[in-house]
């Protein structure tokens, strides 16, 4: 049964790569790093009922699995090459192996990522994935390397996702023929990992982090790596249409700042470089929106909407935090 599942997987995301000297089908996998580059290695887990919520359909799950993870190259200024999928599940299912399948090769394909193995085993419902990307030498993005003076960026826009989940959840009325809910639930479920983005802020971005736990979480980290401080206008805050069309602002506010699995690029750039990077990011595409300053002072402060400092609620996901909500 297990090399069944196996096969069904390899069946659909089938995928050739010229450094992949032997993939799917032995104890391991054999892959050429190009010369001149650097590997780049993540991996993140998704467990039902925690980072989807129950029902979710397998194509998306597949999709987001990998989606998640190649954020994180994205990040780190990555270009993404092989994957390796891990899959629990409470028993054998061909249906959801197969759409699980084919959402994960639908994004793979996007990007040119060869799955070269993995596993299968018996549990509760959840997916692991590692992800292979190349850089060059001294090329890679870090949160560490944000400098007084530089301006923080995030791409696209933020909330989104945590709207979703609050239509998933009930907190938010649903009504699946609305056109601005069904965006919100599209966020949630399959998020854009910025690769594109993070390939052109090579060279450009002195520091830069995905937002996955949450802005002010994730800009917190990549503070604290670089030993400074940040300050941020709430009103500077990229929300959609979508999301202020769904809820009040002081509940979207609320969600660009600490909802989380957004899964967009946060970068700090100098001041002298900014008008190049936004001009690259629009021939992109992809947008990003200037929202605050890096300073000396630690932690991270926000400014609100009348020019006061002011305290959010939260700052975002923790798993181990029992009173930390998605």
């Amino acid at each position: 049964m297990e090399f069944r599942l196996i096969d069904r997987i390899r069946e659909r995301t089938a995928l050739t790569r010229g450094d992949v000297r032997l993939g799917i089908g032995d104890d391991a996998a054999l892959l050429a790093v190009p010369a001149g580059q650097e590997l780049a290695v993540a991996i993140d887990t998704l467990v039902e009922g925690v980072h989807f919520p129950h029902g979710t359909p397998p194509r998306d799950i597949g999709w987001k699995a990998l989606a998640v993870n190649l954020s994180d190259l994205a990040a780190m200024g990555a270009m993404p090459a092989w994957a390796l999928l891990a899959l629990t599940l409470p028993q054998a299912d061909d249906i959801r192996v197969d759409g699980l399948a084919e959402g994960f090769a639908q994004l793979a394909q996007e990007h040119g990522v060869a799955l070269v193995g993995g596993d299968t085993t018996r549990g509760p419902f959840c997916l692991s994935v590692t992800v292979h990307g190349f850089v060059p030498p001294g090329q890679a993005l870090t949160r560490a390397g944000a400098r007084a003076g530089d301006a923080i960026y995030v791409t696209g826009t933020l909330g989104g996702a945590a709207g979703g989940l609050r239509l998933v959840q009930g907190k938010l009325p649903f009504d699946p023929d609305d056109e601005a809910h069904r965006a919100l639930r599209a966020r949630l479920d399959r998020p854009t990992p910025r690769v594109r983005t993070g390939l052109a802020l090579r060279g450009h971005a002195s520091a830069c982090i995905d937002v996955s736990d949450g802005l002010l979480a994730d800009l917190g980290h990549l503070c604290t790596a670089s030993a400074v401080g940040a300050e941020i206008e709430l009103d500077r805050l990229p929300l959609s249409s979508a999301l202020l069309g769904s809820c009040d602002e002081a509940a979207a506010h609320d969600y660009a700042l600490a909802g989380g699995d957004d899964y967009e690029l946060c970068f700090t750039v100098s001041p002298a470089l900014a008008g190049e990077v936004q001009a690259d990011l629009a021939r992109l595409g992809c947008g990003a929106t200037r929202i605050g300053r890096i300073v000396e002072a630690a932690g991270v402060r926000v400014r609100g909407t009348d020019g006061a400092w002011i305290t959010p609620a939260r700052c975002g996901w923790d798993h181990f935090d029992d009173g930390a909500t998605r």
